[in-house]
């Protein structure tokens, strides 16, 4: 017997679609609380696992570059396969994954479990999304559900740091894994019993060609970049990664161009909005997640605070994040992407600026409120830039573009934690400091993220006045700065 698509799916009572939310928040909340929570335990892991830079940026990196590559298939297999079952198996992948990685007696190991558990992340996170909107057939009651999601999900960023300080101060770094078992058991228990199956019989085919493609790729890329400052940026195996990445990305974009339904469509660049939305998201991932991978370093190697102190200290940007994200779409639908997104540009390159003049003997009193900013100016750029996404393209692609958009932030997270660290190895091997080097990658960060303000407050428009879609006529507000309804309900990770 055929399994219910979304639209068939009953919409059942209270009890039922509040337990659903809440099984379905708790998963977002672990795969997000994960994004922040080891970068507290990074000074920990490099003592107990005697590793360089370079490890604890794969440590970082396996993880995001697996859930940015996965992020899109997972999808696909949610719709084919199943979002009951895709969001069990990514639990249970990421559960069995965070044991590993709590057990890991190497860096090797470490790296393993990681990449583990960004399959089970990349699984689990689009899946749960799906179940929520499937369960909400009604478009008032699914933006609200949406939106209470992202945001109850999202205080998972914001535990991580103290979480982390908190957990390796008291048992060490592996305790921040461990975190995770008894999380993924109750899901596992609960999500048999509350979450109902559903699946699109339309779902477009896998493309798998495209995905192993984009892996190889990006990996190789990466690869080259953390490396480079090891082994030597003209070294063959660091120049033969580069070539290969070349070949792997230019193979990719070949096959997705002669494909019927590829996994990352072509066409959709072909739109100024999508594809200026998209750059800037890559920025953002890339600012965001390279900057914060140095934050607690810098307070325990430069400042000299221990673990603990180090999660708390870094607590302003992530709890400015979960503040203000539910209001940028708000923001978005009253006065704009462009003016939005542009000034939470500014904000954050200004920001990480002014986090590159902050030195061993800068007091916290003029330290967290550059943290607040940048955390408040990358909030209002992620859930207008997914809308600007969405809008560029047609209702019935509302859901692939949410997807890109989510996976080019992902990308500029590797990219962002493997360019910025080069950069800090590169300045130590000329013979700086530490610190110097810190002060660099931000000063960098800085830099790349005022100069895509400049991008988006050029360009970030369609080439002509429209209306949004659904709006009637009107000569003030162009669709170019009005939001399609769906960014408040991204998440912040």
């Amino acid at each position: 017997m055929a399994e219910p698509t979304a639209s068939a799916l009953p919409e059942g009572g209270g009890t039922n679609r509040a337990a659903l939310l809440a099984v379905t928040c708790l998963g977002q909340f672990m795969v997000l609380l994960d994004n922040t929570i080891v970068g507290a335990a990074l000074p920990d892991m490099q003592r107990g696992l005697h590793t360089r830079l370079t490890g604890l940026q794969w440590i970082v990196d396996a993880y995001v570059l697996l859930v940015a590559m996965l992020l899109l298939t997972g999808g696909v297999f949610a719709d084919r396969f199943g979002r009951k079952r895709v969001y069990l198996s990514g639990v249970a992948v990421f559960t069995v994954a965070s044991v590993l990685c709590s057990c890991a007696p190497s860096v090797g190991w470490l790296v393993a479990g990681r990449m583990a558990q960004g399959i089970g992340a990349a699984a689990l996170s689009p899946a749960s999304l799906a179940l929520l909107v499937a369960a909400h057939p009604a478009a008032q009651d699914r933006v609200k559900a949406i939106g209470l999601w992202a945001g109850l999900s999202g205080i998972g960023l914001a535990a991580g740091p103290v979480a982390g300080g908190v957990l390796t101060e008291a048992f060490g770094w592996p305790a921040i894994f461990l975190v995770n078992v008894p999380i993924g058991v109750v899901l596992l228990l609960a999500g048999r019993r509350v979450l109902t199956e559903s699946r699109n019989p339309a779902a477009p085919a896998l493309d798998i060609p495209g995905t192993v493609l984009s892996v190889l790729g990006v990996g190789a890329l990466t690869y080259a970049l953390i490396e480079g400052g090891a082994r030597g940026w003209t070294s063959p195996p660091i120049l033969g990664g580069f070539a290969a990445a070349a070949v792997f990305l230019a193979a990719f974009v070949a096959l997705e161009g002669r494909r019927s339904a590829p996994m990352l469509p072509p066409r959709l660049f072909r739109q100024r909005l999508f594809t200026v939305s998209n750059t800037a998201m890559v920025v953002v991932g890339f600012a965001l997640m390279g900057s914060t991978f140095f934050f607690s370093q810098f307070f325990v190697y430069v400042q000299g605070s221990s673990i603990l102190r180090a999660g708390l200290q870094t607590l302003p940007m992530s709890l400015a994040m979960v503040v203000v994200s539910p209001f940028a779409g708000r923001l978005a639908a009253r006065y704009g992407f462009r003016g939005v997104v542009t000034a939470g540009l500014a904000l954050a390159g200004g920001g990480l600026l002014a986090l590159g003049s902050v030195h061993a003997d800068t007091g916290y009193g003029n330290v967290w409120w550059r943290l607040a900013v940048v955390g408040v100016g990358f909030a209002l750029t992620m859930s207008p830039l997914t809308g600007a996404a969405i809008q560029a393209v047609s209702p019935r692609e509302g859901g692939l573009a949410s997807g890109v958009s989510s996976t080019t932030r992902q990308i500029g997270a590797v990219l962002g934690v493997a360019v910025l660290g080069a950069v800090v190895r590169t300045r130590q091997s000329g013979g700086a400091s530490f610190e110097t080097g810190l002060d660099s990658a931000f000063v960098a960060a800085g830099i790349v993220t005022l100069a895509c303000a400049v991008l988006t407050g050029l360009w970030l428009a369609r080439p002509g006045p429209a209306t949004a879609p659904g709006a009637p006529p009107t000569r003030r507000a162009p669709a170019s700065t009005a939001p399609a309804p769906a960014p408040e309900a991204t998440p912040p990770a």
